[in-house]
């Protein structure tokens, strides 16, 4: 029985301070949070405050690397202009040997351009049901 009251005893100063602590907390007034323009302005205040700090931070690079990266950048931009162009042109040139190809083929035969269009005819017919 003694020890149940010492363990007692040791308990209750914990669970008094767990009160004691909850009731600071209840009793602490809570914090007002004001006018909606209020708050965003001191939002937009802190974080511009922020950004002048990182700012700060920032490395800068000197004027030699700035040319050295803008030379790299307009190099690269050259060449890959370049191969668009070739590939652009390389395309439209068999696109406009196809569409010759295709003319000489139908000058020649007249009557397989009828034939493609009755087949084709007859095909819209079925499919439409006409």
């Amino acid at each position: 029985m003694a020890d149940e009251i010492k363990n007692n005893a040791a308990e209750t100063p914990a669970k008094d301070k767990k009160k004691v602590d909850s009731k600071k907390k209840a009793d602490a007034p809570k914090e007002k949070k004001g006018n909606f323009f209020v708050r965003a302005w001191k939002a937009i205040k802190k974080f511009c405050k922020d950004l002048k700090g990182e700012c700060k931070k920032v490395v800068w690079p000197n004027s030699k690397t700035v040319i050295k990266s803008t030379a790299v950048v307009l190099a690269c931009v050259a060449v890959l202009g370049v191969v668009i162009w070739l590939v652009d042109t390389g395309l439209s040139e068999i696109i406009k040997l196809l569409i010759n190809l295709a003319k000489d083929a139908s000058a020649d035969s007249e009557s397989a351009l009828e034939a493609t269009k009755t087949v084709a005819t007859g095909l819209i017919n079925g499919f439409f049901g006409a």
